[in-house]
């Protein structure tokens, strides 16, 4: 029992002895909590900034240069016109952007494309006003009938669309004699058209003698008939040689290289079989009507229609020295 008394005084001292402690003790000195600090780390929301910066969040302002009318005669196109000049994207508003630069000028071949389109345009219309005549043409060369007698009376009792198409043989053929001297480089001073201008009164003083020349023979002779037939051949030959060498001359006017060779080569080709074409049918009309020896003939050939083309292949070459 003493004991237990002794450990009760004994612990109520020790508390008064604690309690009564000044001192500052240093090692249960509050410290502050870093935790409870201000974040720095939060910033403003920059999402906010930019939404509140949206332009389409902000009431639109009112645009009083819109038109519309409920009358039918606005149409569609002027309201949309009017969204296309509002576009944000497309400057339809403005005035259009202008860039200066040096004119060019190229210097091609406009003169053969529109001189072919006149040919073929002129083609075109003698075709439509004498459809007859053209039909009439082609049956009586290329095919042999019962009824060939009667369609050449036809064809020589219309003279206007026969003048034409020699016209049109004198247009082409001219043409194409320049592109002969232009790919054998013989060219005449003076340009394209000179050479045109000289090479169609060249076929027509030709075949315009011809045509005198035997006039005069038959009259002379008292054979009419087979000059006739003759000038006839003659003439129905180069109509269809002219027809013929249109798609030749389109070829050798716009084209180069192996097109350009293979076509010069088919047209020499072309010209050349109706030449010898027109020597046939000649002796086969002429000796129906005149007994003649085929020497003599030969003879005929190479007096009226060999040497006179030798002769003018001769006068170009000098006439071409000269003017070098």
């Amino acid at each position: 029992m003493s004991r237990i008394i002794t450990i009760i005084i004994f612990h109520l001292f020790f508390a008064v002895t604690l309690s009564a402690q000044t001192g500052v003790d240093t090692v249960v000195t509050p410290v502050a909590d870093t935790l409870l600090q201000k974040d720095t780390t939060a910033k403003a929301d920059s999402l906010q900034q930019l939404m509140m910066k949206d332009s389409v969040s902000r009431v639109p302002r009112k645009d009083n240069s819109w038109r519309w009318s409920p009358d039918i005669s606005f149409s569609l196109q002027n309201l949309q016109w009017q969204l296309m000049k509002r576009h944000p994207y497309f400057g339809f508003a403005k005035a259009p952007a202008t860039y200066h630069s040096d004119i060019r000028t190229v210097k091609g071949k406009e003169y053969l494309f529109y001189l072919l389109v006149l040919i073929l345009l002129g083609y075109a219309i003698l075709k439509r006003a004498f459809p007859k005549y053209f039909s009439d043409l082609f049956r009586l060369f290329f095919r042999t009938t019962l009824k060939q007698r009667q369609i050449k009376e036809q064809l020589m009792q219309t003279p206007l669309p026969s003048m034409l198409l020699n016209g049109f043989f004198v247009i082409t053929g001219g043409l194409y004699s320049v592109f002969l001297l232009q790919h054998y480089r013989l060219e005449i001073s003076g340009g394209f058209w000179a050479q045109f201008a000289w090479c169609c009164i060249g076929l027509s003083a030709i075949y315009l003698v011809k045509f005198l020349g035997l006039k005069f023979a038959g009259w002379l002779f008292n054979m009419m008939e087979a000059a006739n037939n003759y000038i006839f051949i003659v003439f129905v030959v180069n109509k269809m040689l002219a027809l013929l060498l249109l798609p030749f001359i389109i070829l050798l006017a716009f084209t180069t290289g192996s097109v350009y060779d293979m076509a010069f080569i088919l047209s020499l080709c072309l010209a050349g079989g109706f030449l010898t074409y027109r020597i046939i049918l000649t002796f086969a009309g002429i000796r129906n009507q005149v007994k003649v020896n085929p020497f003599h003939f030969f003879l005929y050939l190479c007096a009226f229609e060999i040497a006179p083309l030798l002769l003018l292949y001769k006068g170009l070459l000098l006439f071409f020295k000269i003017t070098a």
